[in-house]
């Protein structure tokens, strides 16, 4: 058994392996000689190889109660309780879950995930799970039973209120993003960072053509709600402008190492209760564009409000859907207060110096960059959340808060506010000035 730090071991050839896992388009060949996919039968049996793990448990492994709980599109998930406590597993797929064996993926994705949540655990140690053990062999990461939270996203389908997520889910993004970027960091640790995140390249390939590219073409996995979305699907297919933007975040994506980033913050990789957030599942984790996180957080919350506007005829008397956009302004306010002071107090990384922009008077004009900087990330969020709006509905993987309407009629309707808010973000985000005329024109759009 191995911790996320530990170096790889060398494997030898032998015609048993019990895998070969090849990634298409990159080379990438994944030899795993002791990985087997476990399941409720062989877990026990597993997890009490491990000693700490068996006392967290307590009991006799035939008296743990093990359930299957993964819905996710990638991965296995199990919760496993004893008389003395619970964990969850999450294991590895050699293929993407949500297609199967004609779609191979590597194994090292639990691997990145592992270093995200070591690293994410130094500066929002209260935002995520606490892990108890790794295994790099069998793609496995053993970690903190969140209960009794939900995923936030099901709550919101469900119309629940949780007054602290928006500030929590602010405060990850604000301590991770800075923490991990050369205002905290100087230039060789941060150089590191992306080194150990670069090779997770198939997770990003995902991103690469889910998100920026398959929603604009005829692709074998899209899919949408037919034949009501046909003739926008069409629209988009045939939009040049739009398909340059997003060509354009594409390459920011491509390019850009900003710090670490979740690579695949949504309401379903986040863990409420009415008092405590955590985040999760950040396997898609490299060093890219801080907007690409922000922005997702903004265009699923959203999503969430335009599934929850588009059904007039049964929309909460509370005014939910208000809230909804409240959260959303709540959080971009709220994280770019935190990251602000965050860089006033705490900026020893190799960017933009101490006392660089002292004047001889004695003002500093760091304010200034500040401002620059921050009113940027604000503009590419908005376009990576109109991007991460869009290959919701045109893409393969879409969210419960769109597929829970059950009238695909309806679903239409609210599916096509999104696509075309989605698309006034990504061609006119330099046109808001702020969050709150974001939330208006979605309230607006919808609007008879």
């Amino acid at each position: 058994m191995q911790s996320c730090n530990s170096p790889p071991p060398q494997r030898r050839l032998s015609a048993h392996f019990a895998l070969a896992i090849v990634q298409k388009n990159t080379g990438f060949v994944a030899l795993k000689h002791a990985y087997r996919p476990l399941d409720p039968a062989s877990l026990p049996a597993a997890l009490a190889a491990i000693s700490q793990i068996k006392a967290r448990l307590g009991g006799a492994p035939s008296g743990w109660n093990v359930r299957e709980v993964g819905d996710g599109n990638l991965n296995l998930v199990f919760i496993v309780e004893g008389p003395d406590g619970g964990v969850v597993v999450k294991q590895a797929l050699p293929y993407v879950r949500l297609v199967g064996e004609s779609w191979p993926l590597p194994l090292e994705r639990a691997w990145y995930e592992a270093n995200a949540l070591r690293i994410q655990a130094q500066f929002a140690h209260a935002l995520t799970p606490e892990v108890y053990h790794t295994d790099r062999d069998m793609a496995l990461i053993v970690m903190e039973f969140l209960t009794p939270h939900i995923v936030l996203r099901k709550g919101l389908v469900k119309g629940i209120r949780y007054p602290k997520a928006a500030g929590a889910i602010a405060e990850f993004m604000a301590q991770t993003l800075f923490h991990t970027s050369v205002l905290a960091s100087n230039a060789s640790d941060h150089k590191a960072r992306v080194a150990l995140f670069a090779p997770n390249t198939a997770l990003c390939k995902i991103t690469e053509d889910l998100v920026f590219t398959d929603p604009y073409r005829e692709a074998v996995l899209n899919r949408w709600t037919r034949p009501f979305l046909d003739d926008i699907k069409q629209q988009f297919e045939n939009d040049v402008g739009l398909k340059r933007a997003v060509s354009g975040k594409k390459w920011q994506f491509l390019t850009e190492a900003q710090a670490l980033i979740h690579g695949d913050l949504h309401s379903g990789s986040i863990m409420v209760t009415d008092s405590d957030t955590r985040v999760i599942d950040p396997e898609f984790a490299f060093v890219g564009p801080m907007a690409f996180d922000v922005g997702a957080v903004i265009g699923n919350f959203l999503l969430a409000y335009f599934a929850h506007a588009g059904q007039r005829g049964t929309e909460p008397a509370d005014g939910y859907p208000d809230w909804l956009l409240q959260q959303t302004i709540d959080i971009w306010v709220l994280f770019e207060k935190n990251f602000r002071a965050l860089w006033s107090t705490g900026a020893t990384g190799d960017a933009f110096g101490n006392g660089l922009f002292e004047t001889p008077e004695g003002k500093s004009g760091l304010r200034d960059e500040q401002d620059r900087f921050l009113q940027n990330l604000f503009k590419e969020s908005l376009e990576f959340g109109g991007c991460k709006m869009i290959r919701r509905i045109l893409g393969l993987a879409h969210v419960e808060d769109m597929e829970s309407i059950a009238d695909p009629a309806m679903r239409a309707r609210c599916e096509t506010f999104a696509l075309r808010f989605g698309r006034e973000l990504i061609l006119g985000a330099g046109g808001f000035s702020s969050i709150a005329d974001v939330a208006a024109a979605a309230k607006h759009s919808v609007q008879p």
